[in-house]
Parts: C-alpha cells; sequence; structure tokens
C-alpha cells in the first residue's frame, strides 16, 4: 500500500509530455554523411535554455550549430544559429545551449559542417514551464536591504533639495523650511512606497499569470467494464478541467503514431510481472477503449500516449484494478498486435508457473528466451551498472532457436520497441531505435519545418479528426506487409528485403536504443520485436546508480 501511495505521488507530481519523469531527448540519426546521438535537457522554466550535447559518432565535423524552431512560427520564425563548443578531451562531442522563449511544441535544429559536407538534424522537443524558482532567502534579504537603504537616500536627497540648497554659508534652516522639507519628505517616502506597492502587484501579477500557464498535464480515469463476457478496458480524458489550459477540441487534433491513435501500457505493480502493449480505439474525442488480454488480475500501472499534429507528445497516467478473468471465456483482441506477457516478479525468486504467455526476466550480459524459442542476449558486461544521466545504446542480439541470426520483421513500422519503467511507476518511457522521439512528432516537425506559412493555421476540428479516422481505418484493412512498408515510408524509412533502415541505420538481427536513465533506481525493459509474423517479448532487469558513486 506504501509503495502504491508513493507512485501516485510521484505520477501527480511529474509533467506528463512526451513521457513520464524522463524529460530528456535523446535521438540518433544521420545529418547528411554524420551519424549523431543528440542530447536535448530541456527547461523546467520558460523562458529559459535547453541543454544540448551532441556526439558526433561517424564523420569529421569541424562546426556544430544549433537553433530552436516553433511549431506555431516555423522556419521562417526561428532565430539565428548558435554555435556549440568542442568539449575538451571528448573528441567528436559538442555541447551548448539553446533559448527556448515560448511554450509548446518546438524542435531544435542541428546544422553540422565538417570533411564530409553539411548536413542537419531535427530533434522535436516538448518545451513547457512546469516549475517556479524561489529567490534564495540570502539574495532576498540582501535586496530588501538595499531597496531600503534606495528608498532612505531618495526622500533624504529630496528633502535636502527643497532646503539646503537654499541656505547659505552658516545660515540655519527656518522654522519654515524645516516643515517644508519634512512635508516633502513625507511626499517623496508615500511616493516611493507607492511605486514599491504597484511593483509588487504587478510582480504578483505576473507571477499569477506564468502560474496560470504552467503545464498541467492532461487527466484521464481508467476503468474495466465486462461486456459479454470480456474484460474492456476504457480510459476517458477529462476536458472539464480548466487547469490544463485544453478543451475537447485540443483532442480532435490527435494523429496517430505507427499507425495508432494510442500506445497503451499496463504494468502490474509492485513487482512488475504483468505486461501489455494495447492499441486502444477512439470511441469519442474522450474515450479510448481496448479488450484486455489474458492478464492476470492485480492493480496496474496505466501508460497511455496520445500524439498532436502539433508534435506536443502526452503520456495519460492512471492506476486500475484489473479483476479476474472468467474461465473459459475466448479472448477478443481490439488490434492483431495487442500483446502481453508474464514474467517474475522484481527482486523475487523465479518461481513463476511456466506456461504460453510466461518469460523469464534477464539482465545484461545475459540472454532471455522468447516464446517461440528464440531468445535475446542484451550485449553488456554481467551485473553492469548504470550511471544517472549519462547516454547508452541498450543493445540487444536476437538468435533464431538454432542458434543462428534471427530475421525480424518490422513491428508498426520500426525494428522494435521498448519501455522501460522504473521499479516505483515514476519513470516511463516508450523507446524506438532512433531514441526517446515519437516517429509522429517528428514527422510533423519536419513537415512543419517544409512548410513556409508564417503561421500555423489549422483545419476545423471535425473536419481534421474525421479524416485521421479514415486514415487509421484504411490501414488497419491494409494486408500486414503491405501497412508496414507504408508506416516505414511515411516515417522516411528505406524499405529494403531483408531489413529496415532510417535515415541509412541498418539493424539486421540487432537491435539497439539510445537512452539515458533520469535517475538511480531499479528499471524494468520490455523489448519488443516481431518475428515470423509473431510479436515477442523480452524482459531485463537494469540497476542505475547516480554518476560518480
Amino acid at each position: 500500500m506504501r509503495k502504491l501511495l508513493l507512485f501516485l505521488l510521484l505520477v501527480s507530481a511529474s509533467p506528463g509530455f512526451a513521457h513520464v519523469g524522463s524529460s530528456g531527448v535523446v535521438l540518433q540519426g544521420q545529418a547528411g554523411a554524420y551519424r549523431l546521438l543528440v542530447d536535448v535537457q530541456p527547461p523546467d522554466v520558460i523562458p529559459g535554455t535547453a541543454q544540448v550535447t551532441v556526439y558526433v559518432e561517424s564523420g569529421d565535423a569541424s562546426r556544430v550549430l544549433a537553433r530552436p524552431i516553433y511549431f506555431r512560427s516555423g522556419d521562417e520564425g526561428a532565430p539565428d544559429y548558435d554555435a556549440l563548443e568542442p568539449v575538451s578531451g571528448q573528441l567528436g562531442q559538442f555541447q551548448g545551449i539553446v533559448w527556448l522563449m515560448e511554450n509548446g511544441s518546438s524542435s531544435v535544429q542541428i546544422k553540422i559542417e565538417g570533411a564530409q559536407g553539411e548536413g542537419e538534424m531535427v530533434v522535436p522537443l516538448v518545451a513547457m514551464s512546469t516549475a517556479e524558482r524561489d529567490m534564495p532567502a540570502g539574495l532576498g534579504w540582501t535586496l530588501t536591504a538595499l531597496g531600503l537603504l534606495l528608498v532612505i537616500l531618495l526622500v533624504t536627497v529630496i528633502g535636502a533639495s527643497v532646503s539646503d540648497g537654499m541656505l547659505r554659508a552658516g545660515q540655519v534652516l527656518s522654522p519654515q523650511q524645516k516643515r517644508k522639507r519634512w512635508l516633502n519628505m513625507g511626499i517623496a517616502f508615500v511616493a516611493c512606497v507607492l511605486i514599491l506597492y504597484g511593483g509588487s502587484s504587478w510582480w504578483d501579477s505576473w507571477a499569477r499569470e506564468y502560474r496560470q500557464y504552467m503545464y498541467k498535464p492532461l487527466t484521464a480515469t481508467g476503468t474495466v467494464v465486462r461486456q459479454d463476457g470480456q474484460r474492456v478496458f476504457q480510459l476517458k480524458i477529462d476536458t472539464t478541467d480548466s487547469k490544463s489550459k485544453r478543451g475537447a477540441n485540443y483532442l480532435s487534433y490527435l494523429v496517430p503514431d505507427h499507425g495508432k491513435m494510442m500506445h497503451l501500457f499496463l504494468v502490474r505493480t509492485p513487482g512488475l510481472d504483468a505486461f501489455a502493449h494495447l492499441h486502444p480505439e477512439r470511441i469519442d474525442s474522450t474515450t479510448f477503449q481496448a479488450y484486455l488480454p489474458k492478464l492476470p488480475a492485480g492493480k496496474y500501472l496505466v501508460y497511455g500516449d496520445i500524439f498532436s499534429y502539433s508534435g506536443f507528445t502526452e503520456t495519460l497516467t492512471d492506476t486500475i484494478d484489473i479483476p479476474e478473468l472468467v474461465e473459459g471465456q475466448a479472448i477478443r483482441r481490439t488490434d492483431p498486435e495487442d500483446t502481453y506477457v508474464v514474467t517474475d516478479p522484481l527482486n523475487e525468486p523465479k518461481n513463476i508457473p511456466l506456461d504460453a504467455n510466461v518469460v523469464v526476466c534477464g539482465k545484461p550480459g545475459t540472454r532471455t528466451a522468447l516464446l517461440d524459442g528464440s531468445y535475446v542476449v542484451w550485449e553488456g558486461q554481467a551485473n553492469q551498472v548504470f550511471a544517472a544521466g549519462k547516454p547508452y545504446q541498450l543493445k540487444f542480439e536476437v538468435f533464431a532457436p538454432d542458434g543462428t541470426a534471427a530475421r525480424l520483421q518490422p513491428y508498426l513500422g520500426m525494428a522494435g520497441h521498448a519501455a522501460v519503467v522504473r521499479s516505483d511507476g515514476s519513470v516511463y518511457v516508450h523507446l524506438h531505435p532512433v531514441g526517446t522521439v515519437a516517429m509522429a512528432s517528428e514527422l510533423s516537425l519536419k513537415n512543419r519545418i517544409a512548410d513556409t506559412a508564417r503561421v500555423f493555421k489549422r483545419a476545423a476540428p471535425g473536419i481534421f479528426r474525421d479524416s485521421i479516422d479514415r486514415h487509421v481505418a484504411a490501414l488497419k484493412k491494409m494486408p500486414d506487409t503491405e501497412r508496414e512498408n507504408f508506416l516505414m515510408q511515411e516515417m522516411g524509412m528505406e524499405v529494403t528485403a531483408d531489413s529496415t533502415t532510417h535515415e541509412g541505420m541498418d539493424h539486421g538481427s540487432s537491435i539497439s536504443f539510445p537512452y539515458a536513465f533520469p535517475r538511480a533506481g531499479q528499471y524494468r525493459i520490455f523489448l519488443q520485436v516481431k518475428r515470423n509474423g509473431q510479436v515477442l517479448t523480452g524482459i531485463f532487469d537494469a540497476r542505475v546508480e547516480e554518476e560518480g558513486i
């Protein structure tokens, strides 16, 4: 019970955009002939500076530039580039800051110059004010003392200017002159008080407005209902909360990511020993629904990723109680690619009963078997400990049952997916082989940069939503191969006979995910790949400590 309350407190305090508890953006890709890994840490106060680190993994770069591009104003309204400085002693690493002046969906455009010519790369970014900065107590008292001193000096100078300035040498103030001095000093003091009061009121008003426009995550409520003997999960988004500054029309501008309107992840707490990746259907603007697979009963963490046309991504969070399944009832699926697995609880002996959907958890440097008899090896040292905040390549190699390299099929337009969850549920991220960025966001912002309109104009909510619903319905009717090819091409991937590549990155039977664990703790990684038409899930645990410990 205490762990559950801790989770609820952490989730309620964490921003819901992009992911949960992991605000940084890590993206790997090609900028012309250069292969880059970019790590962007956005500010929690806007205006503010984003910390940008660029790792040039291939190519000889001599100069790296960066600038922000906001979705609303696009490339036409973007500022000039700022140069990133080479990091001393780190070959191919550049670091610097980018000023972000507007809330909302934006991107950092990277421009690189070197021996292989020029290249560009766009890193989607959600920039929102999520915190207030308190003035340090010492600074506050110092400024107060200086302000009082200035008031005293100002009042004294004004009093002297209307009395002492009229005296000749050796003269003293007459009673009338003294009264005039005190009168003017009183007037000056009142004027200073009024000025200070006006300034304080203006500051308080500005602070209230700032708090009003601080990011407030959308709230959603998950429930499980019975329909024709089936357990049906429903997630309803609350649009009545004025704090979020978004209404029902906002939800009409959602777009699919990898062909799905929502990616829903359910993880049983506290052991993280049951996992499902579902794709609910949109029933109306605020309601999503999906049949539940054969998950065991218990309390589950809910993470639902949704995506706006502007590139703004959010994760809806909740907890639900899933009741026992009625024995003998045939299980329906909302989407053919909905999956689930059961595994051993975190930090407990591996004593789970093996059945058709049970996998055993692994660690770095070990292998774990998949449901079809193939297995995955997490490349790395046994018992490896990761440092918080440091980017890593989480590399996995998939092998067929006979030990040969497995042939992976595209899964939702990519070589694979992964979900990373901290033991207390306070960190969640949906990873792709290119990083933490949702492909819908990357595509949306690239298209916006190509658009020459200074201010973006959107279609009417109903028209936009209907067009998206028709698009998703058409995708669902496509044969698997045709749909995967369409999704890969839509996301800028090259479709080949044996593998998929994204801007030159060939995965083959191996797959890697660039990621920086945000803070210390225990994490569970749910890796998903597709082989012989079946989505397979491998589960691994990672231990993370603060850097330098």
